[in-house]
């Protein structure tokens, strides 16, 4: 998994399940404590490095685990699956030793998403077959779901030769703490689209815990709308060559709360990871968070990673976090940086519309456009794409006459 102990064992990337006694968070996301014992993880209280940005009141039903174990058994939330041929679709036990193969939770949520569920659902992209067409996981939270705090599992597998995407779509009212975990096989090539469509009052935990092996390949896209969200994908390599582009989409409203903690463990040489997200934010207390880790140990030869967070803020009493961190243990890499920025609109793009007659809430609206096709683009998946971009196009049809703060911020490092 790609939560490492301190010392950096492959042990733990292939699926070690506990690591001992529970240690104090740490800054470090190497060295974090994972386990599948939700006594060794207790529930935070606020001020622990990886959760002061997070509104602890709205997340707290999902620390306890009774509570989400017995909401788990009501209809609160369901899941359903649309697949083309080539895909099986199986349900799992909770004992199943294909689960849990990829590592253990590291966080309080993570930790009782597993422990809450009876079974869980398997994905497998057969070996050899190539998709005609998207696998469409779609989980509905009912009237009921805040009210019954829920969990679930999930398993997707890429087998080896295969080439194909998978859609998970959040829809409803929820209070949902969700694992996926994610297997990418030597010589795949697997699209994972998670999209948090959720209603506002929603709630959602949700941490991907991903190996890729030998010379996979994984395009990893989370795209969050509606609700309050805390999305953790943990993504690690198993053997060399591997591949892994993680993008991220983000549109925060009034009183929102979006947080994306993605996390890229290179233990193995020669694999390469860019990790994208870009953001918007509006409306009074709106709130993005973006926690972007880099790990590069000491076997890790012929790394090549670099991280990018870019914010928008459209409009006043709107704020966003941006903290990207880089561990690097290994002085034999091919590259690895980080960038972050936050800031209003650029004044000499919308000077350039406006030049032209085009009219300033327009202008403002073709800028904040072109800011998030450049990575929608790179999704790959035309009806993601099309759903995504007018989704975005609802938002700003919502915002009126777009306004900007008159603060900005930018951080560069490369190594």
């Amino acid at each position: 998994m790609p939560d490492l102990p301190t010392d950096h064992s492959k042990a733990t990337l292939e699926g070690a399940h506990s690591h001992g006694p529970a240690r104090r968070y740490v800054s470090s996301r190497a060295d974090r404590p994972a386990s599948f014992d939700p006594a060794e993880i207790p529930a935070p209280g606020g001020r622990e490095e990886e959760w002061r940005f997070t509104p602890m009141k709205r997340f707290k039903p999902l620390f306890d685990l009774d509570a989400v174990t017995a909401g788990t058994a009501t209809d609160a939330v369901a899941l359903s699956v649309d697949a083309p041929e080539g895909v099986t679709v199986e349900t799992l036990a909770a004992g199943d030793p294909r689960l849990g193969t990829v590592g253990a939770p590291s966080d309080r949520t993570a930790v009782v998403a597993w422990n809450a569920v009876s079974q869980a659902t398997a994905v497998t992209v057969t070996a050899g077959t190539e998709l005609a067409s998207a696998v469409r996981v779609t989980v509905a939270g009912s009237d009921s779901g805040l009210a019954n705090p829920s969990a679930l599992g999930l398993l997707v597998t890429a087998e080896a030769g295969s080439k194909g995407t998978v859609v998970i779509d959040h829809t409803g009212t929820a209070a949902l703490t969700e694992t996926v975990e994610v297997v990418v096989a030597d010589g795949a090539e697997l699209t994972l689209v998670t999209v948090q469509g959720w209603e506002d009052e929603a709630v959602h935990a949700s941490n991907h815990r991903v190996r890729v092996e030998g010379r996979g390949t994984l395009k990893h896209v989370v795209v969050s709308l509606g609700g309050d969200v805390r999305v953790s994908p943990d993504l690690g390599f198993s053997g060399e060559g591997g591949h892994i582009d993680a993008f991220g989409v983000y549109f925060t409203d009034a009183g929102q709360h979006q947080e994306h903690r993605p996390y890229v463990a290179h233990t193995e040489a020669s694999c390469y990871s860019r990790v994208t997200y870009k953001g918007a934010l509006q409306g009074k207390n709106a709130h993005a968070v973006w926690v972007g880790d880099c790990y590069i140990g000491e076997h890790a030869r012929g790394t090549d990673t670099y991280e990018l967070n870019r914010n928008l803020v459209l409009t006043e009493g709107a704020k966003a976090d941006s903290i990207p961190n880089l561990e690097i243990k290994n002085g034999n890499i091919a590259g690895a940086g980080h960038a972050s920025a936050t800031g209003r609109f650029d004044d000499e793009q919308l000077f350039y519309l406006e030049a032209r007659g085009i009219p300033e809430t327009e202008a403002r609206r073709l800028v904040v456009l072109g800011f998030f096709n450049e990575i929608v683009a790179e999704i790959g998946v035309p009806e993601v794409e099309e759903t995504l971009m007018g989704a975005i196009e609802q938002e700003l049809a919502l915002t009126g006459l777009l306004g900007a703060p008159d603060t900005a911020s930018d951080t560069d490092a490369q190594a």
